[in-house]
């Protein structure tokens, strides 16, 4: 089957789409789905159809996780050397840069977001990969234990099979956190991608397959949530298991996991909030600010939802804020003035639409209009403008996950009162705070209940830094840091009586 996408492609990203229905990865081998079902991918940018893609099922997944389970028992893969290991991975990141504008390219198209966000992105995967790669050279796999009487030692193995299950606003830079500590850890793999967006992870197939990492490591079967990712979830033949999405699905992954004992990494949704006193530059925090709130179309988990400002500069700071996102250029992916694309489906589009109109029913009050738009030449994509509200902490628009470009605005004076009101959510993934004061600032910082804050910046994302949620926001360690990787190795005592 032929794409039907809205815009000019490059040859390769052509060819790649050309070849529909896509297939899976199983084995080192690019399969069909069982009863040969597929499903569509949408470039939400013009909403085109641009590839058909083979969808899992439950034998699918089996197929998966047993060729996983063969390579990790029978490909040396888990006895390699840990520097053996990191030719494989460093020849991957190659890979990976070589192919960075065709991945970019496709990441684009197929989450909506602006070219150099996609790039961003692609760039960050080879840079998580080697860091995992260099990483998994410098950690100590035996270690003494002293105790009287006896020789001990811990040792570290890699799991075996995990599996990984993905959303759709970061489908590659997501990958990347993931798998990247898993693999250099010795641990074979299997990917379930959203649904949504599953076209990069399927053009990395291609690149593992270049790169010689032995058949049955990396494992790639795309499909629907509610059987696919379902089947995987509740897999007995794992032995670790990660979802990234929402606290609803969380829980059923988590339950699905329980069932047969398999640990899980739970990284889950957010209700930011931005805590700006009333010392900042106003100007230089809501530019960064609208920057964090309209990245990706605000389908960013940490991103800064809640914006509390000090009473005294409220009203300059909302005059402001109002000017500064009526600037946003919203447009298709490839134009180069784009600061924001389209939401990811018509789903995505309608839930946030929905939580414009809820939060309003409530009796927020409607700082700048939101609501459908277009762009010119692309009638059929999901864009929506970004909106602005203020009120009660208790507004549902202030309480729930809207996953939009939608900063619900509320005063306070002191800090106490800024404090009670960020820590109310049952939420606690990442936080900011906003002042020239820094003993203010970091001791503010430390308060808020939350796997990460930030001063005078959000979204920030460091190598090395974890990387984590609290609370609704996730359980079972983090990511980016070093105990990422060591999430990835079981351990075990070895004890002999002297």
């Amino acid at each position: 089957m032929r794409a039907t996408y809205a815009t000019k492609c490059s040859p390769t990203v052509e060819a790649f789409l050309g070849e529909s229905p896509l297939s899976l990865f199983i084995g080192g081998q690019w399969l069909s789905s069982k009863g040969k079902k597929t499903f569509r991918t949408l470039d939400p940018g013009s909403g085109a159809t641009l590839a058909e893609v083979h969808d899992a099922q439950a034998e699918d997944v089996d197929a998966a996780v047993q060729a996983a389970r063969q390579a990790f028992v029978g490909s040396q893969w888990a006895q390699m050397d840990a520097r053996k290991r990191g030719e494989y991975l460093h020849r991957l990141a190659d890979l990976v840069e070589a192919h960075k504008e065709t991945l970019t390219e496709i990441e684009a198209l197929d989450v909506g977001k602006p070219r150099p966000q996609a790039q961003w992105d692609i760039e960050n995967f080879s840079a998580t990969l080697r860091y995992y790669t260099e990483l998994a050279l410098h950690v100590s796999y035996r270690e003494p234990i002293p105790v009287p009487h006896h020789e001990a030692r811990t040792v570290r193995h890699p799991f075996g099979v995990c599996g990984f299950i993905f959303p759709w606003n970061f489908p590659f830079l997501l990958a990347g956190w993931g798998i990247s500590p898993a693999l250099a850890a010795g641990n074979t793999i299997v990917i379930k991608p959203a649904e949504d967006t599953p076209l990069s992870t399927l053009y990395l197939t291609r690149l593992v397959k270049e790169a010689g990492i032995p058949d049955g490591v990396v494992n790639v079967i795309p499909g629907l949530g509610e059987t696919t990712g379902a089947a995987l979830a509740r897999h007995p033949g794992l032995n670790r298991m990660s979802f990234t999405g929402s606290p609803e699905v969380g829980r059923i992954v988590a339950e699905a996991c329980g069932r047969n004992l398999v640990p899980v990494k739970l990284e889950l949704g957010g209700k930011g909030a931005a805590v700006i006193f009333d010392d900042v530059d106003i100007e230089s925090t809501v530019d960064k600010l609208v920057g964090a709130v309209t990245l990706n179309t605000g389908q960013v988990c940490c991103t800064a939802s809640r914006w509390l400002v000090q009473e005294s500069v409220y009203d300059q700071f909302v005059q402001c804020s109002i000017d500064r996102m009526k600037k946003v250029h919203i447009g298709y992916w490839n134009d180069p003035s784009t600061e924001m694309g389209p939401a990811v489906s018509s789903k995505q589009m309608d839930r946030i639409l929905g939580y414009l109109e809820k939060g309003r029913k409530e009796g927020a009050e409607v700082l700048l209009e939101g609501g459908k738009t277009e762009v010119p030449g692309k009638k059929e994509g999901f864009y929506i403008k970004p909106a602005m509200l203020a009120g009660s902490a208790e507004n549902v628009a202030a309480r729930e996950e809207i996953f939009g470009p939608v900063p619900f605005l509320l005063k306070f004076g002191s800090e106490d009162e800024a404090f009670d009101v960020v820590n109310r959510s049952p939420y606690g993934l990442a936080n900011s705070v906003w002042s020239k004061d820094l003993e203010r600032a970091n001791r503010m910082a430390e308060r808020l209940v939350a796997g990460n804050s930030w001063i005078n910046a959000h979204n920030v994302f460091v190598h090395g830094v974890p990387y984590a949620g609290v609370n609704l926001s996730g359980m079972g360690g983090g990511v980016l840091g070093p105990q990422t990787f060591l999430d990835y190795l079981r351990e075990q005592s070895v004890v002999r009586p002297l």
